[in-house]
């Protein structure tokens, strides 16, 4: 009857031995399953409203340039300045030069264009009465691409086209 108990137990322990390997290798094949899927999802296109909260939010950023001691411009007001006043920030710079270096910076740090992302290029323009005002250019033109513009008053018209 002893020997019974040992043969039972023995018996008993290949199959936790059995079980155990069975679930690392389920894990294993899951840790897999989940590593393609996250790489598949970074090439994934760009979202049909990203360009358009892109232009949004940068319209809305605060620049270095300052109107009065603490009064800083946002693009969009350095925009109208640069439009209708060519004026100048306190620290004498024209306020047309920081609109197009800090949206060039803004641009840059944003839309990264190397061989390690999907997107190839873009295309960023401000134009008064179809006059351009501010050219920014990127990267190669691709057929595949998303862009957004954004009208303001006395014929402004702020377009992005990011290439992918």
């Amino acid at each position: 009857m002893n020997q019974y108990l040992k043969m039972k137990n023995k018996k008993a322990q290949e199959e936790m031995i059995g079980f155990g390997l069975i679930i690392i290798i389920v894990a294993v094949i899951l840790l897999v399953f989940l590593a393609v899927s996250l790489n598949k999802s970074k090439e994934e296109d760009l979202g049909p409203n990203e360009v358009n909260s892109f232009i949004q939010a940068t319209l809305s950023y605060t620049t270095s340039c300052a109107e009065n001691p603490g009064d800083y411009y946002s693009i969009q007001k350095l925009i109208t300045e640069c439009v209708n006043y060519e004026s100048l920030c306190l620290d004498e710079r024209r306020t047309c030069d920081v609109l197009n270096s800090t949206l060039k910076e803004i641009l840059d740090e944003s839309w990264k264009i190397n061989e390690n992302t999907h997107i190839k290029g873009y295309e960023f323009f401000i134009t008064v009465k179809d006059e351009s005002l501010i050219s920014l250019e990127k990267g190669n033109q691709t057929l595949n691409n998303k862009g957004a513009s954004q009208p303001f008053p006395h014929s402004v018209d702020v377009s992005l086209t990011v290439h992918y």
